[in-house]
């Protein structure tokens, strides 16, 4: 079964306190790129969120973003009353102005005016912001892998396509071979010299067996039908997917070359249209 690397998973957990909101979304990319926002309360816990996250994702441009909003009372801000007590008595010998409310305006705005204590992270709460990652996770794996289903169908459908058209490779191969040696005995005839015909027999096999594509056309079949039995392996995976698709390009590009017949190179071009889709595709392949 595949994967998508392409992926998307939110989750919101509330506490007395605050809320939290964690969002993880996933492009494709050669490697694993992860790029983690996590508030300063929780940074020594980065580390540990990566780990997790890369256990689960394995590869792509993955984006991790962990948001607190608060919805309590508490704040980790506190007035520095002495400190903004110092502040009005010198702002009054200062400014002309004995209004109390001026004063304070100006002396909250002055360093120190406010004392923030860091919060030290509660292993119980972020115990209930663990198991909400892992939640998330599990969201994301399950968004790729069904958009995985939705790919695994595409590519089924364009082997099968390549599959038909290799089919008719297979019926007009005969003509084509008729069609190369007409054109070889025309083209002796017009040179209007009189030939060894045993001879021209032998030089025509080794020429025909130049353009034969007997080996191709059986390579292809069975790169093919690899290609959906990897496609169905536990172990499916997006590089070994890719490499049989490159094996099958270069059977259909031999193909091609040796032809040397409309009808077949026609053919062939639709063969080359459909796999090149499947290697777009398979560029999201995890």
């Amino acid at each position: 079964m595949i994967q998508s690397m392409t992926g998307y998973g939110k989750s919101v957990l509330q506490l007395p306190n605050k809320k939290i909101s964690i969002e993880i979304k996933s492009l494709n990319s050669k490697s694993l790129d992860l790029n983690v926002r996590i508030p300063s309360v929780y940074r020594e816990k980065e580390l540990f969120v990566r780990k997790l996250i890369a256990s689960q994702i394995i590869r792509g441009k993955v984006d991790f973003s962990l948001y607190i909003e608060s919805t309590g009372e508490q704040s980790s801000s506190q007035i520095n009353t002495p400190v903004i007590k110092g502040y009005m008595q010198q702002l009054k010998h200062i400014v002309p102005t004995e209004n109390a409310v001026e004063l304070l305006n100006m002396a909250v705005k002055m360093p120190d005016a406010l004392n923030t204590v860091r919060e030290e992270i509660d292993e119980s709460e972020w115990q209930s912001i663990q198991d909400c990652i892992e939640a998330t996770l599990k969201k994301i794996v399950e968004y790729r892998s069904d958009e995985g289903k939705v790919l695994e169908t595409d590519f089924v459908n364009r082997v099968n396509a390549i599959k038909t058209l290799l089919t008719k490779v297979i019926t007009i191969d005969a003509n084509r071979i008729e069609n190369v040696k007409a054109r070889l005995h025309k083209a002796v005839t017009d040179l209007k010299e009189k030939v060894d015909e045993n001879r021209f027999e032998q030089e025509l096999i080794y020429y025909l067996e130049k353009f034969d594509i007997t080996e191709e056309k059986v390579r292809l079949e069975n790169h093919l039908d690899y290609f959906v039995t990897a496609l169905n392996s536990a172990d499916s995976n997006g590089k070994k997917l890719g490499f049989i698709g490159q094996e099958m390009g270069r059977e259909i590009n031999t193909i091609g070359s040796k032809s040397n017949y409309a009808p077949m190179q026609k053919i062939v071009v639709q063969m080359k249209d459909e796999l090149e889709k499947i290697k777009e595709q398979l560029l999201n392949v995890l």
